[in-house]
């Protein structure tokens, strides 16, 4: 029988919302109560968006009718170029700047817009794995640069700069770190640039989580320090204002705009394509950048992120096998197991047997492209007891696999 799949789409895998949870869904059918860990979605945990969010949006439904302008409304565009200006980001205009629907379409369009079959680019490893399923989708290669759990989770530059070939057409960075929670330096951003530079890549910068900061960690808004370096920044309101289903994220192009003339005509033939992004969610864009966000509370010592970051840290790091570097940034946990203790043959097959034993739904390390099967995501945005609740469950588990002899490879 004809298989009507793509060849495009045999690489392609999303394992936040693959295998593991249409298990989770299927065991919530025969009336299970599934405690779901496994994706950053700040609404089902009590976030609110702030109040002026909302109400921009449906003070301007009258008008949100029609189709926008391909790249975004110029009201958005506008106050997005000023937020970036006061972010020290040079010769841009509200003309390098595109609003999508969420950060995700925007990864998609510009690698479609990039990529030619056989070319490279250089993903971190972990990733957020949408970065390599666009990559793949396009019959591109994802190089995985690993990054150091040993120096906090900043990139290995070393790594990165020996998988520099002369296929390769640019550099991912995703800065603060999903899944690590890893904010990185200064020092190591400059390399990064130093290194494009050099080689005449482009750089791509996922910063959704810009604005979750912990512990005086600095976010530096990569642009900043690009110069004439090609430069794409995405960002967007879905968690720092916690409206993820608003579907309201944006790209800014930065650098020498002489280099990237084709390609900024091809970003904006792909734009015109899918006529415009959701239009009442554009009318959010300038208030809640210029609105007192709450999230700047929730991370301060005391605010509910801090203190659920806080508490997750604690609890894992207090179970024998277990280790975690502290996040400086998001809402995520990427501890180590060791496998001397736990004997893991596979991680996915790892989190199947904690969702069917203990009702808990969390995300496998190489879901996220790291090589090893050795880690797991937590996400911290439920309420400590819920976390509570969620690691003893995951200490129990983990307590019972260190008596067997390894995770069983059938599903």
């Amino acid at each position: 029988m004809h298989d009507y799949r793509s060849d495009a789409l045999l690489n392609v895998s999303y394992e936040i919302r693959g295998p593991v949870l249409r298990e989770a869904q299927r065991l919530e059918k025969a009336g299970q109560d599934i405690l779901k860990l496994n994706i950053g979605n700040p609404a089902p945990f009590g976030f609110q968006a702030p109040a002026s969010i909302l109400r921009d949006v449906t003070d301007h439904l009258g008008s949100a009718a029609g189709y926008c302008d391909a790249k975004g409304l110029t009201e958005a565009r506008r106050a997005l170029l000023e937020h970036y200006r006061g972010r020290a980001v040079e010769g841009i205009t509200a003309e390098d700047i595109y609003v999508g629907n969420g950060v995700s379409e925007l990864i998609v369009m510009t690698l479609q817009g990039l990529l030619n079959p056989d070319d490279e680019i250089l993903i971190p490893a972990p990733d957020y794995p949408l970065w390599t399923a666009a990559t793949n989708l396009t019959g591109a290669r994802p190089i995985h640069y690993i990054k150091d759990e040993q120096a906090n989770w900043q990139p290995d530059l070393d790594d990165m700069r020996k998988k520099i070939t002369a296929k390769t057409r640019a550099i991912v960075i995703i800065n603060p770190n999903n899944p690590t929670g890893a904010v990185y330096s200064r020092d190591v951003l400059e390399a990064v640039v130093a290194l494009a530079r050099t080689h005449g890549l482009l750089l791509f910068c996922d910063e959704i989580y810009d604005r979750i900061v912990y512990d005086g960690a600095e976010h530096i808004t990569l642009a900043s320090l690009a110069g004439d370096v090609p430069c794409l920044t995405f960002s967007g309101l879905s968690k720092a204002w916690r409206v993820a289903g608003f579907r309201c994220g944006w790209m800014v192009f930065s650098g020498c705009k002489k280099r990237t003339r084709l390609y900024r005509q091809g970003l904006e033939t792909l734009a015109s394509m899918r006529l415009c992004a959701n239009v009442p969610a554009q009318y959010a864009v300038a208030g809640a950048l210029s609105c007192e966000n709450s999230i700047d509370t929730l991370v301060l010592p005391k605010g509910r992120l801090f203190e659920q970051r806080k508490v997750v840290w604690e609890r894992l790091t207090a179970i024998a096998g277990v280790s975690c570097v502290k996040p400086q940034g998001a809402f995520y946990l990427f501890p180590k197991l060791d496998r001397r203790l736990y004997r893991i043959d596979s991680d996915e097959q790892l989190v199947l047997q904690l969702l069917r034993e203990e009702q808990l739904l969390l995300v496998h390390g190489t879901g996220f492209n790291w090589p090893s099967a050795d880690h797991v995501r937590f996400v911290a945005l439920p309420d400590v007891a819920v976390l509570h609740e969620a690691l003893d469950r995951f200490e129990r588990f983990l307590g019972r696999l260190g008596g067997r002899r390894s995770v069983s490879k059938s599903v």
